[in-house]
């Protein structure tokens, strides 16, 4: 069944889409996709009947198109469906850009369960807009997808406030970049019955695994087990390959798909006895300290565990006797100072090994973050080679 019949087969009066002032019942709805007319969420192309078009962010290379056929996208849907529990009641906040996977791929499995759309125009820029979507439904149980960048700032400025619809939050789903176990921890004390997943996914693999770190145990780096349509082997160099009917039909212009029917990730992993994916960080990210490899994303964590630190990235710089070193930037926190051994001295703390702690510190006034809230390592890379 395609996504134009399940949107059909639901309750024809019941309210599919609330965006701002304006709200679509599904009759309306399927009118609206039937006749290609003006919607607010991206048809992407002509008709949902066809291929999509999304866009990669272009982090560690140039900016590229993907196509992922409607066969794709429907098994998304299912993985989505079946590994965070969709369902008529489900109303879904619509929180960042639906032209990438993160926000995009959420829009089927709420139409094809009948549940409810609420979309936020200006995303998670205006925070008391996401607070008004979660009064617009009584006695409806609430969802999003939040990337981390967005999470945290919840946790900074507005956890008292999101503690009070703990009750009303079924789920908050995060992906699209690592997120810091002490935010997982913070998240999980403020909505103790919520469930909160941790998803591996991108726009070439389509959704793949899942992990609810709600769990008790609030496992870092831990991403679940593969979903029902999508499989996860290592590669011999410890990169995570996927498999399954979620993955892309390849670029524009002239798309190609994955060889083998298998896309190899730049992202490294590893999967535990209980068959769970665990991501270890970009391949491409990795600092080579004198010959010792260091993830930015562990020294990230480290620091972010800091209360003095709002916000930080970690990139190497040369060194003259170990080729690169990491060094940290950080955005310090509303009245903290910014003291630089104290942050080391933390680092250190955390961190076993002292290669991976820092040589260099500094401050600064923001971290740069591409579009759907990754941390824009490419613009300090090229900053450093002008």
């Amino acid at each position: 069944m395609t996504i134009l019949n399940k949107i059909k087969a639901q309750r024809q009066d019941k309210v599919a889409v609330i965006c701002g002032e304006e709200s679509i019942t599904y009759a309306e709805l399927y009118r609206r996709m039937r006749n290609a007319e003006p919607l607010p969420l991206p048809l992407l192309g002509t008709s949902w009947e066809g291929d999509f078009r999304l866009h990669t962010t272009g982090t560690t290379g140039k900016a590229k198109t993907v196509v992922v056929s409607q066969k794709a996208m429907m098994a998304n849907t299912d993985n989505l469906i079946r590994g965070h529990g969709y369902t008529e009641d489900t109303a879904f906040i619509i929180a960042g850009d639906m032209t990438h996977l993160g926000c995009w791929s959420k829009i089927f499995p709420v139409l094809a369960t009948g549940g409810t759309l609420l979309i936020l125009k200006d995303g998670m820029k205006d925070t008391e807009a996401f607070f008004a979507a979660l009064e617009l439904l009584p006695g409806r149980r609430y969802a999003t997808f939040l990337v981390p960048a967005n999470i945290r700032i919840l946790l900074q400025f507005s956890a008292g406030r999101l503690a009070r619809y703990a009750d009303r939050i079924d789920f908050i789903e995060t992906g699209a970049a690592p997120m810091p176990h002490s935010d997982m921890q913070h998240l999980c004390r403020l909505l103790p019955h919520s469930r909160l997943y941790n998803t591996y996914a991108s726009t070439e693999t389509g959704v793949v695994a899942t992990y609810n770190y709600n769990d008790g145990r609030c496992l870092p780096g831990c991403l679940g087990k593969p979903l029902p349509h999508s499989s996860v082997t290592i590669t011999p160099d410890g990169r995570i390959a996927c498999g399954g009917d979620t993955l892309m039909s390849g670029y524009e212009p002239d798309p190609v798909p994955p060889h083998g029917g298998v896309f190899v990730t730049n992202d490294n992993g590893f999967i535990d006895g209980e068959g769970m994916l665990h991501i270890l960080g970009r391949n491409d990210d990795i600092i080579n300290v004198g010959g010792y490899k260091v993830a930015p994303t562990e020294v990230e964590e480290a620091a972010l565990s800091l209360p003095a630190v709002s916000d930080c990235i970690c990139i190497p710089l040369p060194h003259p006797i170990l080729g690169q070193a990491p060094a940290l930037l950080v955005v310090t926190a509303e009245g903290h100072a910014f003291d630089k051994r104290a942050i080391a001295r933390h680092i250190a703390g955390r961190l076993t090994e002292r290669y991976k702690v820092p040589l260099t510190y500094r401050q600064v006034a923001r971290i740069e973050r591409t579009d759907n809230g990754k941390l824009n390592r490419k613009f300090y890379t090229s900053r450093q080679e002008r």
